[in-house]
């Protein structure tokens, strides 16, 4: 089930203007993820912020894995490009955090979900409790300071730029129009993909299946 549920997602997302993604070594449970902020007034506008996201086996019942691939300059990213974000926490509150369930993972996030949740991180820091002590004080404390590390960011993850992408510039470029919508570069066609994973049924259906399935277990 979580191939099937992937590669939907993966389809869809790659329609994207505001992301860039492609499988690893064409492991569907693999992704590299490039991110773009598309409101000119953030800090990390401009930029081509690539992750790799990994998917455990059981997924949706589990978070993916979430880590940027340079250093990026943020109070909720941590040194080795991990992110401090509620969205990718293990489902169930959190006395100890202080996290609420419906904060935190649960089967219903999808891949677009996260990466609006981080590219609204992007824009909006949590500095309460950070993870990068270092660069929440200096948002604080010397917001110029603060602005220019993360320029001297964006310039190098310009860099990653593919020639074939087309960098979008605003919010209204969010989706493309119907004219431009490609299928997305991928090995498996949709006859092999329904043969490997059941079939086009719904999420909602596989889950039901698998509730029935439960209970004549039980």
């Amino acid at each position: 089930m979580a191939e099937k549920i992937l590669l939907n997602e993966y389809k869809a997302l790659a329609k994207e203007t505001w992301t860039n993604i492609s499988l690893i070594r064409e492991n569907i449970f693999e992704w590299s993820v490039a991110l773009v902020v598309l409101n000119p007034d953030s800090h990390y506008y401009g930029g081509y912020y690539k992750a790799i996201m990994k998917f455990p086996r059981n997924y949706p019942y589990e978070p993916p894995d979430f880590r940027f691939e340079r250093p990026l300059w943020h109070p909720n990213i941590y040194p080795d490009g991990r992110l401090c974000i509620s969205i990718l926490h293990a489902p169930g509150e959190d006395s100890m955090s202080g996290e609420l369930a419906g904060e935190r993972w649960s089967p219903v996030q999808r891949v677009e979900s996260i990466l609006i949740s981080v590219i609204s991180l992007l824009d909006d820091p949590e500095v309460s409790s950070p993870a990068n002590v270092d660069a929440g004080v200096m948002l604080r404390k010397d917001p110029e300071g603060f602005k220019e590390r993360v320029r001297q960011d964006k310039e190098k993850s310009k860099g990653d730029i593919p020639a074939d992408f087309d960098m979008p510039t605003h919010e209204s470029a969010f989706r493309k129009s119907e004219a431009d919508k490609v299928e997305p570069n991928f090995s498996w066609s949709d006859s092999e993909a329904e043969d490997d994973f059941g079939g086009s049924e719904s999420d909602e259906e596989m889950f039901d299946d698998e509730d029935e399935d439960t209970e004549g277990d039980a």
